[in-house]
């Protein structure tokens, strides 16, 4: 876990919401059929979708998440879902509180 680049990844506002709608996909996102998105998390097309930006614009804000190790990515077929990485969550809160 690299600090500096975690909190690079949460300096903007637009990687901030998606964390926010990736902690409780269900509410921010209808899933496609057959998808727990609890578990497979949320279709990049779908990302895009909300934020209202172009893919590639959504895709450099998903990259940087998974760098900062704060999303997992999986693929499925031709599409990729994206979830929160909840480890590196509770690293950051022990590490706030120990370190900082």
């Amino acid at each position: 876990m690299e600090p500096i680049e975690i909190f690079k990844a949460l300096a903007n506002e637009s990687r901030l919401q998606i964390l926010h709608w990736l902690k409780e996909p269900d509410r921010h996102f209808m899933p496609p059929e057959g998808i727990d998105m609890n578990v497979t998390g949320v279709c990049v097309s779908q990302i895009t979708d909300k934020l209202k930006m172009t893919q590639s614009t959504a895709s450099q804000y998903l990259t940087i998440l998974l760098r900062a190790d704060l999303i997992k990515a999986a693929r499925i077929g031709k599409y990729t879902y994206y979830k929160r990485n909840e480890d590196t969550f509770e690293k950051i809160a022990d590490m706030m509180k120990s370190e900082i």
